[in-house]
């Protein structure tokens, strides 16, 4: 086992090419910094450095050595840091923005969890309509394409989206059997899903480009197209996922219809600023990735069929 302060030395002369300029850099006495570096030579058992006219450096085993110390001494730090993070209080106020589909439920549990653990935390939730372009002490939940923006993106997963109506629209009006039948029912669409085409899919039948019906109902945001179709205004593609954690807390409310066809899938993406983070918004993200439904990234089961599931994440109601 090498000895993390030889390391330290040895990759210090590395850098600056000077025993001298190392002891400056360590606040070591020239004394004690040769006797590391030829501590850590006889461990290795070979020369590590060459010195060439005023300077020194490594010949080909100290380079390959080189690169090996510096792994270990960056693991070192790493370790440090977190271990750091558990002694660190998580204070201070959290600016959350997030997606209007997922504040009423699944999103409020995973604040309310977090906050449980951080007495001296404030939190501040903006419901979002459109994907914000600059967010400050906190991270934004966005569910769709974002595009091109300043912040960071990481996807959490994807919501499939199924063609739902109510129980009481197709008692009245009957069920779809294929998805050219689509066109004679009234739809309930979200405010520019037909700007650029609707393209349904099926695992063997494969595409068929969706076409709207001129009788619609137009809305801007998922929870009020999902409370117009349960009120039995029309047909719909919603999220699965959502429409699940509704049945949960209203169940009978739904119906699928040609289950075995599906919308474009919904990415969930998270955003934050770049560089350093607070440590109040990198505990948050770490709670956060914690807390994601497994049926986002594939782990929960089919989504074929719109039933109330159990699990330990909150309706959205």
């Amino acid at each position: 086992m090498y000895d993390l302060q030889e390391l330290e030395a040895f990759v210090s002369v590395v850098r600056t090419g000077s025993l001298t300029a190392s002891t400056r850099d360590l606040g070591l006495p020239k004394s004690t910094l040769s006797r590391r570096i030829r501590q850590l030579e006889e461990n290795v058992g070979q020369p590590l450095l060459l010195r060439q006219s005023r300077k020194i450096v490594p010949n080909d085993a100290g380079r390959v050595f080189y690169r090996y110390c510096n792994d270990i001494l960056e693991l070192v730090v790493q370790g440090r840091e977190a271990l750091d993070e558990l002694k660190a209080e998580v204070t201070g106020k959290l600016e959350l923005r997030c997606h209007e589909s997922f504040v009423r439920g699944w999103f409020s549990g995973v604040v309310e969890s977090f906050m449980a653990d951080h007495d001296d935390l404030r939190v501040a939730i903006h419901t979002q309509r459109n994907l914000p372009e600059a967010v400050e002490d906190g991270v934004c939940i966005w569910l769709g394409e974002t595009g091109e923006t300043a912040l960071r993106q990481e996807v959490l997963g994807v919501l499939k989206q199924g063609i739902f109506g109510s129980p009481a629209y197709f008692r009245q009006h009957g069920k779809p059997a294929a998805p050219g039948e689509l066109a004679h029912h009234p739809w309930v669409d979200l405010l520019g899903m037909a700007d650029t085409g609707v393209i349904l899919h099926h695992s063997r039948q494969g595409n068929f480009p969706l076409s709207l019906p001129d009788r619609r109902f137009t809305v801007d945001q998922f929870n009020v197209q999902g409370d117009a179709i349960a009120a039995g205004r029309g047909l719909g593609l919603m999220p699965v996922w959502l429409v699940e954690r509704r049945l949960t807390a209203h169940p009978g409310s739904f119906q699928s219809c040609l289950p075995e066809w599906y919308g474009p899938d919904l990415p969930v993406t998270l955003l934050y600023p770049h560089g350093v983070l607070p440590r109040r918004v990198r505990a948050f993200i770490a709670h956060l990735r914690s807390c994601i439904p497994e049926e986002w990234t594939g782990g929960g089961g089919t989504a074929t069929q719109a039933v109330p599931k159990s699990g330990t994440h909150h309706s959205n109601t």
